[in-house]
């Protein structure tokens, strides 16, 4: 059905349609969406107080959101806040107890609102086909509504799945295997025989399948060591802006499933990456590391190589790892130790010039006595 609705920004043509057996509101224009409160909150599977016929027409930061929009609070320093917010509604937690008019109960706000961001500003999507100003090589064979961007190049016997965005000079090498709905950002480069599962986002400027750094000594010169692995990426995988991820010497370096990595991040020949890790900016692994399961590791933390890190692992900002770490601990610092250890440091550091002075007088109160 279409037809004008007042109050919608004015007046502008909208229709109704159903968005996963929900009704909603769409503007015919782009990014421009209404769905009720009581709507929303079924969207994510949580439970509304208020008006539920409300309408919401967009999602802001709790600080700048308006009586039009949807925002969250999920820690105390927000729900303090709450009867200062001007949100048309907010996705707090389930125990939350509060007076606001219009509430969205859920188990995890975060994550409800990181959906509601997706429904109002979903990503923005090639058209299918394949541009007339891309390179096909021979025997590629693509699945359903595929898009290819100009200057994209696709080597030879390279195997596409449905609904692949292929942004403009993409590079993607001989008998590269890529899955269904995988997304490639601009000048991603995925080098040869290398494998990417489905629902892989891989953002601008990242390298994969990149040779390792391995060379045997030889006099006072280095010799090479052909790698001659691949780098396979599992579902649901998404790796940031910049990253490099090397080839193994043999065998596979292995990002497994649902793992998230951050901008600048670098992994070495031959690491396994546990499913479920995350890896922030400016991360550092050496080659022939295996990280478990559910495992953080923090910006600019380096691991060194042939040494294996346990399932949900924390590793904090700027810590050196040089052994191997069980299961469930949280290190930080360089060289790592408990992150209990390494707050106790932290504090004793900034005294050490008024530590060394007390030290001072006392070697010299000592002296004198032991002269006596």
């Amino acid at each position: 059905m279409v037809g004008p609705e007042r109050g919608l920004r004015g007046l502008m043509p909208v229709v109704f349609c159903e968005y996963k057996g929900i009704v909603v509101l769409v503007n015919r224009y782009p990014s421009e969406m209404t769905i009720t409160l009581a709507a929303l909150s079924e969207m994510v599977a949580g439970k509304f107080s208020g008006d539920g016929a409300k309408f919401i027409r967009g999602a802001a930061p709790f600080d700048a959101a308006t009586a039009d929009d949807v925002t969250w609070a999920g820690d105390a320093s927000f729900l303090k806040k709450m009867d200062a917010c001007q949100a048309g509604a907010v996705i707090v937690p389930q125990d939350f107890r509060g007076t606001s008019v219009n509430l969205i109960f859920t188990k995890n706000p975060q994550a409800a609102f990181a959906r509601v961001l997706t429904f109002f500003y979903p990503p923005k999507k090639q058209k299918p086909g394949i541009h007339s100003q891309s390179h096909i090589g021979s025997n590629v064979v693509m699945g359903k509504d595929v898009a290819v961007a100009p200057f994209a190049v696709i080597q030879d016997n390279v195997i596409i799945g449905d609904r692949v965005s292929i942004h403009s000079n993409v590079v993607i090498g001989d008998n590269v295997v890529i899955g269904d709905d995988v997304t490639l950002f601009p000048n991603v480069t995925i080098l040869e025989r290398c494998r990417i599962g489905n629902r892989v986002i891989i953002q601008a400027g990242t390298v994969i399948g990149s040779d390792g750094f391995g060379y045997a000594p030889e006099a006072r010169t280095y010799r090479k060591i052909q790698h001659t692995g691949i780098v396979q990426i599992d579902d649901d995988v998404e790796i940031g802006a910049g990253n490099t991820i090397d080839r193994a010497t043999f065998g596979k370096t292995w990002i497994q499933r649902g793992v998230k990595t951050d901008n600048l991040v670098h992994i070495a020949h031959n690491v396994t990456v546990g499913e479920d890790t995350v890896l922030v900016a400016q991360v550092g692994i050496a080659g022939s590391v295996t990280i478990g399961k559910h495992v953080t590791v923090a910006g600019q933390a380096a691991i060194s190589g042939h040494l294996e890190i346990g399932d949900d692992v924390i590793i904090g900002p700027r810590g050196g790892v040089s052994k191997s770490l069980p299961n469930g601990v949280v290190v930080s610092g360089g060289p790592e130790m408990p992150h209990r250890i390494w707050l106790k440091v932290q504090r004793i550091i900034p005294r050490l010039p008024e530590l060394k002075k007390k030290i001072d007088e006392f070697e010299k109160r000592l002296k004198k006595l032991e002269n006596k």
